[in-house]
């Protein structure tokens, strides 16, 4: 998929509205449209990147800065607590539905251990 038919390069460069949560140089945070959890927030770099397939070594840090906001965001929404999950998804056969790389927090509620 090329950047310009991406939905979340274009919820991060403003031209589709969601609910943004937190923003930075390196990440755009927004609320899923469909939670499965009562606090579902996805993390996507600013940068496009399709999948951890096309991550580098360059995108190091920035991936390094995704999981620094997870914790952040996990403590600010009342969930560090009791626990959370980030799931990765990647490729068609993982449940990867959007081709722009992105982390799902997930948390406020039990959840199945059915995953790990």
């Amino acid at each position: 998929m090329k950047k310009e038919d991406c939905i979340f390069c274009k919820i991060i460069e403003g031209k589709i509205p969601s609910q943004i949560v937190f923003r930075d140089e390196k990440v755009t945070v927004f609320k899923d449209i469909n939670p499965l959890a009562p606090i579902h927030l996805l993390i996507t770099p600013n940068q496009h990147i399709a999948s951890l397939n096309g991550v580098t070594v360059g995108d190091e840090n920035s991936l390094g800065h995704m999981f620094t906001v997870a914790k952040m965001l996990a403590e600010k929404e009342g969930i560090a607590e009791n626990g959370y999950r980030v799931v990765v998804n990647t490729g068609s056969g993982a449940g990867q539905t959007v081709f722009h790389l992105h982390m799902h927090l997930l948390g406020g509620k039990q959840l199945s251990n059915k995953l790990c």
